[in-house]
């Protein structure tokens, strides 16, 4: 038996997941993506990265990126080393790819915010 707090949405609902004969039991979510979380959580944890990368040409030195959907949380690390390799020119466009398929997950970094190119 784990407890755990539900992060899906704002609520924060405790959650009670046990380990039953045929998968898991969870009690405390007030919705079913609570219900999938906790047995996610236990079985499988993933999370969103939000974090900055290097940026060129531009009046900010960092650019926001985030996922574009959970990554294993073992491998957070090795993304985020990944990430700090990488130097971006702009102009850039929310949404725009930044690293396709990163560390072969199958999860693209895309860009958090429009940056227009610097002109001196």
């Amino acid at each position: 038996m784990e407890n755990i707090t539900c992060i899906v949405c704002p609520m924060g609902c405790p959650l009670v997941v046990t380990k039953i004969d045929d998968g898991y039991k969870v009690e405390g979510n007030t919705c079913k993506r609570g219900e999938k979380y906790g047995v996610e959580e236990l079985t499988n944890p993933k999370r969103v990265i939000t974090t900055t990368v290097k940026l060129a040409d531009s009046y900010l030195n960092l650019l926001p990126v985030k996922t574009s959907d959970s990554v294993p949380k073992g491998m957070i690390f090795e993304i985020m080393e990944e990430l700090d390799n990488i130097k971006v020119s702009a102009p850039i466009n929310v949404g725009d790819i930044i690293i396709e398929n990163v560390l072969n997950t199958g999860v693209n970094i895309l860009s958090s915010k429009s940056v227009e190119k610097f002109n001196i």
